[in-house]
């Protein structure tokens, strides 16, 4: 049951106030969440926290950080388009 409601959480938090962003991350949820390890999960969980316009710097515009985690993430991210 928890793993369910994460899971829900995860995925409503995907929708975000841009459509680029939404399509981005919702492709990206549906077609690799269930198989990514714990730490790519919580890596991804952590992207999402962060506000739109940071995370648009990242996956749109070829942005990185200073987290070598967030950004294998990122990249994962870019590739499933």
């Amino acid at each position: 049951m928890k793993d369910e409601q994460q899971h829900r959480r995860v995925y409503w938090q995907c929708r975000r106030g841009m459509l680029e962003l939404d399509e981005l991350l919702q492709r990206y949820f549906d077609t690799r969440y269930d198989g990514l390890s714990a730490q790519e999960r919580d890596s991804f969980t952590q992207l999402l926290s962060m506000p739109d316009q940071e995370l648009s710097e990242l996956l749109l515009r070829g942005g990185r950080c200073a987290d070598s985690a967030l950004n294998h993430v990122i990249d994962q991210i870019r590739s499933a388009q």
